[in-house]
């Protein structure tokens, strides 16, 4: 049973290899469940995306051709929709938002309404310090510190590439995480690169 297993793990790890392109030992890491956890728990533990200003979506309303297409988070946090007008969406899931939806489209206009909403847009992170361009970015699905970094041109020859800062979108406080492909960056964050100390 535990050679069974183990050979289950070394054909996930190749699997992971070839797809991502990682090298062998990066691949191992990624596909071991971490101490104390099952990998269902590790992903349990991602926080789900709650949609916010600068987003885009993609809703459908099943049999509505009309009722469907791209739509903007505006700047209040509000998606304007054909026949039905503003919808809140700023802080709910892409579920929930579906929901109110289909809540608006109940109350009058459609029996038992089929609505889904995907994002097609996330909202931008910012790249700030010693980075070669520091700026906004559009952000991309999965998205490192080492991903961000790339997308800002590098680092400088000052910039300290162990820890980088990161305030989450909505709070005020900068967080201190380490530089490495394991470290997430979400839509709306705002990454600092530090000058290192000689």
């Amino acid at each position: 049973m535990f050679q069974a297993i183990a050979e289950a793990q070394r054909v996930l790890i190749f699997t992971v290899t070839l797809v991502l392109g990682l090298s062998p030992a990066v691949a191992s890491a990624a596909a071991a469940p971490q101490p104390g956890t099952t990998q269902s728990a590790a992903v349990a533990r991602l926080p789900a995306y709650r949609l916010d200003t600068g987003d885009k979506v993609h809703v459908t309303v099943y049999g509505e051709d009309d009722l469907s297409g791209d739509f903007d988070v505006d700047g209040s946090g509000n998606v304007q929709l054909p026949l039905i007008g503003q919808v809140h969406a700023a802080g709910l899931t892409l579920h929930l938002f579906e929901q109110a939806i289909a809540a608006k489209l109940s109350a009058g206009y459609l029996i038992n309404p089929k609505v889904n909403a995907d994002i097609v847009t996330y909202r931008p992170f910012t790249i700030l310090g010693e980075v070669n361009k520091p700026g906004e970015y559009p952000y991309q699905s999965g998205m490192s510190v080492l991903n961000a970094v790339a997308l800002g041109g590098g680092y400088t020859y000052r910039a300290d590439q162990d820890d980088v800062y990161i305030r989450r979108k909505g709070s005020d406080t900068e967080v201190e995480l380490p530089a490495t492909e394991r470290t997430p960056v979400y839509p709306g964050d705002t990454v600092r690169v530090d000058e290192r100390i000689f």
